[in-house]
């Protein structure tokens, strides 16, 4: 039996959120514990039942998706996002991503694909296709200054090892993954990771991710 993964869907659409409602809840594991229409809505819910998952929209009313998504990560940094859009435009992703967010599907992708990409997410993962990451690059070209520069937080701090967990997290490892390939515990991997975000002032999986490609500490190709 797999363990139950508690959703909460976020899209001003009700027939759009209703539908996905019924695909979702014939898959053995996953419960809807919850619908909001608006952005504040969205804030308010994922704040109050801590989700596993929030599938998020990017236009809705009162607040948008990524500013929704950020605000939920900044009270609830373990919370995990998907959004999940109409919009196909390099920046709605690069915002997204920015914002946090664990994931970026198309709503006019097969269903199948979102439930591997909703249980991937669950588990720790976080999905950024080659074709999402490459635009990402293409917009640091443009904005290198968006993430944070500490010049009293060198990367040079960073241990050997530290800079390995780095590297598996921004190739989309889980902390599974990572525990594994280290031959370390989970709990392990989180420490370290705190330490890792506290050292070079991130606030999310994400941040460090795009800061690890800015930096040089990982590229798009990197196999371990």
């Amino acid at each position: 039996m797999r363990p139950m993964t508690r959703i909460l869907l976020c899209d001003d659409h009700a027939m759009f959120r209703q539908g996905l409602k019924s695909i979702l809840e014939t898959e053995e594991g996953f419960r809807i514990i919850g619908e909001a229409a608006t952005g504040r809505e969205a804030l308010r819910y994922a704040i109050e039942t801590k989700p596993d998952v929030t599938i998020m929209d990017i236009q809705m009313p009162e607040m948008d998706g990524v500013a929704a998504t950020q605000a939920i990560l900044e009270e609830y940094p373990d919370a995990k996002v998907i959004i999940l859009t109409m919009y196909r435009q390099d920046r709605y992703v690069f915002e997204a991503i920015k914002a946090g967010a664990r994931g970026y599907m198309l709503k006019d992708a097969d269903s199948a694909d979102l439930i591997d990409a909703i249980r991937r997410v669950a588990e720790g993962e976080t999905l950024l296709n080659a074709e999402m990451a490459a635009s990402i690059l293409d917009e640091f070209k443009k904005i290198k200054e968006e993430l944070p520069h500490h010049p009293e937080h060198p990367l040079s701090e960073l241990t050997e090892r530290e800079a390995m967990i780095l590297r598996y997290l921004a190739r989309g490892d889980s902390n599974q993954q990572i525990a594994e390939a280290l031959n370390v515990s989970e709990k392990t991997v989180r420490n370290r990771l705190s330490e890792i975000f506290s050292k070079l002032r991130l606030n999310n999986r994400t941040q460090a991710a795009l800061y690890a490609l800015r930096e040089g500490i990982a590229t798009l190709k990197d196999e371990m």
